[in-house]
């Protein structure tokens, strides 16, 4: 990163202290905060979220079990242009997604065509076999997607990764704006922020909108791992929010490929899952006999068109880094159109040139395993030490189709506030694509998530990021732009 030039979402790449057109009110107001305000405001806000049990779990240590990701009171703005881009960028992707999923569980024509490679799919980890053949209600796969993006410049927007599994955080999403609205009622005077409480809503809307065939009134249910997963606290925040019930896996119980819940009344009927269980444990009939987390029968009832799942089991072959280097190729394949969100340039270590690229050129690169998450499997050569550029110089050698590498891009910063005052530390962005019998929905905002230690491109909560609320602001001129 060394000799490239930031851009700052608030400053733009000038070296001066004008703000970009449209966000002087921001600036305007980080200037003139009273000396200790800010730090007060984000005490509080971080007090709330405290008292709320707003907590994440770190697996492996022992001495912080539950801690709450560290929120940024200073807030990050996208223009209504800039929304309707992404929004309609995200539409197209997710849109390709559902398509090559449904593809290569069925005619594999994509296959056929050679645009993806038959063994990148068919021998990877993320493909389930048992979905084959089989479609899910209404032909959706992908209901909720969380896009993870990261920008460069002005106009320069990229998609980092497709989270297509399991996505989290959108509880951070509201509860991030809510300590807002509190804390800082005074910009959204200054802005015409749009609201991003809608979300509850608009995800049950889409769980009820994709209940199996001829449902009239759908119990839809959250299947959560338990209390102990590092996300419980959002299963529990949006099964209360969406007004259905937060269940575990010994709650259910499938008869004659049926999916019921017990009930102190007795069993009633589920059409629609919303599971926050990865695929192993679903099913320990059908993957990991140890699993004690899902429900013994349910793919069956799955694969019988009785219930749905949300997100499809199988949706993890569109998640996977290797299927991600190929997707500006599958979003032409399906669309008929070119990618609106370019993907960041990427070599695929599973080829030979890639590969010898990679490793003369370890010490500026990001170097990711393709199913890994989290932060965790990564190198960052620029900031990383010779022993561990040796390590996975060797890694790479002995399994180069387990891994991809990008460049080491500038990614945009912020305005935040840390120990030593304000400061710009680089973010990205994962905004919420809902996907429904009727198409896709997002509401105008996200997470963004914000690398606290300078000069950190990691904004991983598990390796030490935090959160910032977004505005995305509407129309003055009388309409908002964007799908909502």
């Amino acid at each position: 990163m060394a000799g490239r030039s930031t851009f700052d979402e608030l400053w733009g790449t000038s070296r001066g202290r004008t703000a970009r057109p449209g966000f002087e009110p921001l600036a305007e107001w980080i200037e003139n905060a009273p000396a200790g305000d800010l730090e007060r405001r984000q005490q509080a806000a971080e007090a709330l979220f405290r008292n709320l049990g707003i907590t994440f779990a770190v697996y492996g240590e022992q001495e912080a079990a539950e801690r709450i990701i560290p929120f940024d009171i200073i807030p990050r703005i996208f223009s209504a242009a800039e929304w309707a881009r992404l929004s309609a960028g995200l539409e197209q992707r997710v849109n390709a997604i559902n398509a090559f999923i449904d593809d290569v569980y069925g005619r594999r024509q994509i296959l056929a065509d050679g645009i993806v490679p038959q063994d990148i799919v068919l021998g990877n980890d993320q493909f389930c076999i048992h979905c084959a053949g089989a479609k899910p209600p209404h032909g959706v796969y992908a209901h909720i997607c969380g896009i993870d993006l990261i920008r460069t410049g002005p106009t320069d927007f990229f998609v980092l990764e497709d989270n297509a599994r399991t996505p989290s955080g959108v509880s951070y999403m509201l509860e991030n704006r809510e300590a807002m609205l509190r804390l800082c009622p005074e910009l959204f005077e200054a802005f015409p922020v749009r609201p991003v409480d809608s979300y509850p809503e608009l995800l049950r809307d889409m769980l009820y909108s994709v209940a199996p065939r001829g449902t009239r009134e759908p119990t839809c249910v959250l299947l959560t791992p338990g209390h102990f997963n590092s996300a419980y606290y959002e299963h529990s925040f949006l099964a209360d929010n969406m007004g259905i019930e937060l269940v575990e896996g010994r709650d259910l119980e499938v008869d004659d490929d049926i999916v019921w819940m017990r009930t102190i009344d007795g069993r009633v009927r589920v059409d629609v899952i919303y599971r926050r269980i990865d695929d192993a444990y679903l099913d320990p009939l059908v993957f990991r006999p140890d699993s004690a987390l899902g429900v013994p029968g349910l793919m069956a009832a799955y694969l019988a068109g009785n219930v749905t799942l949300v997100n499809a089991p199988g949706t993890g072959i569109a998640d996977d880094k290797a299927i991600y280097s190929y997707m500006p190729e599958i979003v032409r394949y399906y669309s008929g159109e070119e990618p609106i969100l370019p993907n960041v340039e990427t070599w695929r270590c599973r080829e030979p040139e890639a590969l010898q690229y990679t490793l003369d050129h370890l010490d500026e690169l990001v170097v990711k395993l393709v199913d890994g998450s989290g932060g965790y499997g990564m190198l960052i050569g620029p900031t990383a030490s010779r022993r561990e550029i040796d390590a996975f110089r060797a890694a790479l050698e002995a399994q180069p189709h387990r891994y991809i590498a990008q460049p080491t891009l500038a990614l945009s910063t912020v305005p935040t506030l840390v120990d030593q005052g304000i400061a710009p530390r680089h973010v990205d962005f994962r905004p919420y694509v809902l996907t429904g019998s009727d198409g896709v929905r997002l509401v105008p905002g996200g997470l963004t998530r914000v690398a606290l230690r300078e000069g950190s491109l990691v904004v991983n909560s598990s390796q030490g990021g935090g959160t910032k609320d977004s505005f995305v602001l509407a129309d003055r001129g009388g309409g908002d732009e964007g799908a909502d």
